[in-house]
């Protein structure tokens, strides 16, 4: 019986050594990976119209980089999206940071994909340049490849490049110029 015992209790021993390395460790990593995420509040209230794509953009961003979440809030948000008509188009105004402005215009979101836009002048505002001369894979190629283009996802090197840019919270940086980025 003793022995029975002692065997139940090597066995619990055994267990608790082994499970609590493995929960420390897990708590521990969730806690890096949370810490690790930079938070980009963006307002869609002066761009209504518009408001369940620049959504569908945003999610689109937020299911292909770990580094940086767009989150929708009216109040206090950093990066604010607006709509109208322009004659120079659809553009973002911002450093790059996660602030600034974005316009959509209604005559370019006639003939281009409007979700597309909202997902390409958000990767301005996550710190990604024009490539107009890219393929429709890439997001960043704007209007460049036509309007039948309708890709509103980043490619590898474009998530690889935002995951890059924000791996140590790129919104903190604070000495970068305000650019303008059109479609």
């Amino acid at each position: 019986m003793s022995r029975k015992f002692a065997l139940a209790g090597a066995v619990a021993l055994a267990l608790t050594l082994t499970l609590t390395p493995l929960a420390a460790g897990t708590a521990s990593a969730a806690v890096e990976q949370e810490a690790a995420v930079t938070t980009v509040y963006y307002s869609t209230a002066s761009a209504p119209t518009f408001r369940s794509v620049i959504n569908a953009g945003a999610a689109n961003w937020n299911r292909s980089v770990t580094n940086v979440r767009l989150v929708e809030r009216n109040s206090g948000a950093s990066l604010r999206y607006t709509e109208g008509n322009d004659p120079r188009g659809s553009y973002a105004q911002t450093n790059g940071h996660g602030s600034g402005t974005i316009f959509i215009d209604y005559t370019q979101a006639r003939q281009y994909n409007p979700t597309r836009i909202a997902a390409h002048e958000t990767g301005h505002a996550l710190g990604l340049p024009d490539h107009y001369s890219g393929p429709c894979s890439e997001l960043m190629s704007g209007g460049g490849p036509g309007p039948s283009c309708t890709n509103a996802v980043p490619n590898s090197a474009e998530r690889s490049r935002v995951n890059q840019l924000w791996a140590n919270g790129l919104a903190a940086a604070t000495s970068a110029e305000q650019r303008v980025y059109g479609f």
